[in-house]
């Protein structure tokens, strides 16, 4: 005697039964949807180095870009009968040696060290990523053209790179500003100290885009031939489409990475500049001419030299646990994690 199915047995076999089971579970939303971005926070949250470097960094940003309004002094007010101060509750950090106040010197130099680090790797990004994208996806004559450029570009030491693009064009430039200050009547634009931060953006630019271009050169090299980039091309996509919705949106991992590690070797470019007397000068504030100004009272005034050392390697520090953090969560397989 053979066992029949029963009828609730035959109904759940029934091929419209295991459709409807089917869409049921397709239409059951997941538990915790996880995606690439998603995963790599979590990841991120998960790395304490990475953590502490995050916390750091958007404190210390937070608090330069809110320096002129946190300072207790004009950063430039000087008081002949405090000089060279040691640190109290009137000067928290004391005076320099003209008598200013160094805490609020060392909140507008952060200032100019945050914006640096933010403005020069951005612009140094949109070209990077031009000339990359136009580069892996041209004919061999201007991928040829765009990497020897880059190479002779990375043939040239920065810090003589940046000297020579000061010497080149800070006196053109002031000129330029002081024409368009006679026809708009904006004395801003002779202020010398925006002179000096056009120098610095232009020089740390125009010396930082290699890197970023052979990096998403390479990104995109590797990505052209997959099979949703000739899905894309097979169903009309022009090149542009691909390029702006499928290669260079898959490429921003590493780019993000780049990024990162790309704020802390402006600061610190910066402020070597700075230091040498072509960045950011008096009376501009800069980490670098602050250390460059106290050199020759460092037996005397030894903390006037330590502070801004010591803010600008616990920053740098900071940014690159951030960036070592980023690229084991964006790239999981190549970390181990």
């Amino acid at each position: 005697m053979t066992n029949q199915p029963s009828k609730q047995e035959a109904e759940q076999s029934s091929p419209r039964a295991r459709h409807g089971l089917l869409a049921s579970e397709l239409d059951r939303p997941e538990s915790g949807p996880r995606g690439l971005w998603s995963d790599a926070f979590r990841r991120l949250l998960r790395n304490r180095l990475s953590l502490i470097g995050l916390i750091i960094v958007l404190f210390t940003y937070a608090t330069a870009l809110a320096g002129p309004y946190l300072a207790p002094y004009d950063h430039l007010d000087q008081d002949l009968e405090q000089i060279g101060m040691p640190p109290s509750a009137e000067h928290w950090l004391g005076t320099d040696d003209v008598g200013r106040d160094y805490f609020s010197r060392l909140l507008h130099a952060m200032r100019t060290a945050v914006l640096i680090s933010i403005l020069v790797p951005l612009l140094t990004l949109v070209i990077g990523v031009t000339l990359g994208t136009v580069s892996a996806y041209s004919g061999r004559a201007v991928d040829n053209t765009i990497m020897r450029l880059a190479d002779v570009v990375m043939t040239i030491p920065t810090i003589l790179f940046a000297a020579l693009i000061n010497a080149s064009i800070a006196e053109p430039l002031e000129a330029l500003m002081a024409a368009l200050q006679d026809q708009t009547g904006w004395r801003f634009l002779t202020n010398t100290v925006y002179v000096d931060y056009l120098i610095v953006f232009s020089a740390l630019s125009l010396i930082s885009w290699p890197g970023e271009a052979r990096l998403i050169r390479g990104q995109i090299l590797s990505l052209r031939e997959q099979d949703y980039v000739l899905a894309a091309r097979s169903l009309g996509a022009t090149n542009r489409q691909i390029m702006l919705r499928h290669l260079v949106p898959n490429s921003l991992g590493p780019v993000i990475v780049s990024f990162t590690f790309s704020m802390s070797s402006a600061m610190i470019l910066e402020a070597s500049l700075s230091y040498l007397g072509i960045g950011i000068q008096p009376p501009g504030a800069s980490l670098g001419s602050m250390i460059n100004r106290s050199m020759p009272s460092w037996r005397t005034w030894p903390h006037l030299i330590a502070i801004p050392a010591i803010v600008l390697g616990i920053v740098t520090l900071a940014i690159n646990f951030l960036g070592d953090g980023l690229n084991d969560a964006l790239n999981p397989r190549q970390s181990g994690s």
